[in-house]
């Protein structure tokens, strides 16, 4: 039996030590809030971040970040990527290198532009520097604790070390498959965000099927050029990283960031919808850093340039659509 933790309880994080706890593994789970883990103690379930589903009796949970890193073989990290840098500082006394790290993180860190697994390798020190993978793919929270058929991915350079974790945990409702593309699997999770920003927009302006179909098509070649130049493999772009998150984020009720985008697109400022939520769309800060990547690997992606022109400088959303439609023709 493998020993296995889950830090972070927000909705992703909380339903994913669901599933764990489902298939025997008996997680820990890591809580940073005092009332989250209140209601977890006293009702087994996430009053906050996932209310109405009941975790398993073999779900653990703690506030101790040093209990729930050092008593684990595999880590699985479900945490907002602003603060991710901060914890995996605080992760990294307690690590081995016997350990595996499993980044759940749809984002890309401020300034820095880096993935999260390239954030680990910064922090976490050589003496105790464990192996690292990445999951990622189509998978509301709520869904997967609902155990509705779900696909993922799971990424490690080492593509062994991705089949073990794959076979871990794979359920009959729960469905991994294994890749080594960790530089793919990781760009496509956190871009795919920014379109589905735009696709809200649409949907908010009350566009049609066209429109939404047009931004997820165009929205993936730009993901995709980018993701090559960062030196990720074409496949994982036509796969559940790629299409299959894209598709799921740009088009799902439960999609956080196409939420933001459809609020804009009714004419909310972005202050105010931020200010309603209770949990992060990673979109709303990774269109800043897609820009800034784009720039730096010389890509062009215009939905994201518009994306950001919309949030950050107040450009009318039809404008913006204008503008794309617009430019210059080209052979696809």
């Amino acid at each position: 039996m493998k020993r296995v933790s889950v830090i972070g309880a927000g909705s992703w994080g909380t339903a994913f030590a669901l599933h764990l706890g489902e298939i025997n593994l008996k997680p820990f789970l890591w809580v940073r809030e005092e009332e989250v883990y209140d209601s977890l103690i006293h009702y087994r379930e996430n009053k906050t971040f996932l209310p109405g589903e009941i975790l398993p009796p073999g779900v653990r949970y703690t506030q101790d970040l040093a209990t729930a890193v050092s008593s684990a073989d595999f880590l699985f990290v479900a945490v907002p990527s602003p603060y991710c840098r901060e914890i995996y500082q605080k992760m990294a006394p307690h690590l081995s290198p016997n350990q595996t790290i499993i980044s759940l993180t749809k984002g890309i860190e401020q300034g820095t532009l880096k993935r999260m697994t390239e954030i680990m390798a910064e922090v976490f020190p050589a003496e105790r520097k464990p192996h690292v993978a990445v999951l990622s793919g189509p998978s509301f929270a709520v869904e997967v604790a609902r155990r509705h058929p779900t696909a993922v991915v799971v990424a490690a350079e080492e593509i062994d070390r991705a089949k073990f974790i794959q076979h871990l945990i794979s359920s009959s409702y729960f469905r991994v498959y294994a890749s080594d593309d960790v530089i793919g699997v990781e760009t496509a999770g956190a871009l795919k965000n920014v379109i589905a920003i735009a696709a809200g927009i649409c949907d908010g302006l009350e566009f049609g099927h066209n429109s939404r179909a047009a931004l997820i098509t165009r929205g993936l070649a730009e993901i995709t050029r980018l993701g090559l130049k960062m030196g990720a493999k074409q496949k994982t772009f036509a796969g559940l990283a790629g299409m299959g998150d894209l598709v799921l984020t740009c088009t799902g009720a439960l999609s956080r960031n196409h939420y933001v985008g459809y609020e804009i697109g009714k004419g909310k400022k972005l202050k105010e919808i931020i200010s309603e939520m209770s949990m992060v769309a990673e979109g709303v800060t990774t269109t800043i850093s897609a820009c800034q990547l784009a720039r730096r690997w010389q890509v062009e992606m215009p939905i994201c340039d518009q994306v950001y022109q919309v949030l950050y400088q107040g450009k009318p959303p039809q404008e913006a659509l204008l503008e794309l439609m617009t430019r210059t023709l080209k052979e696809e």
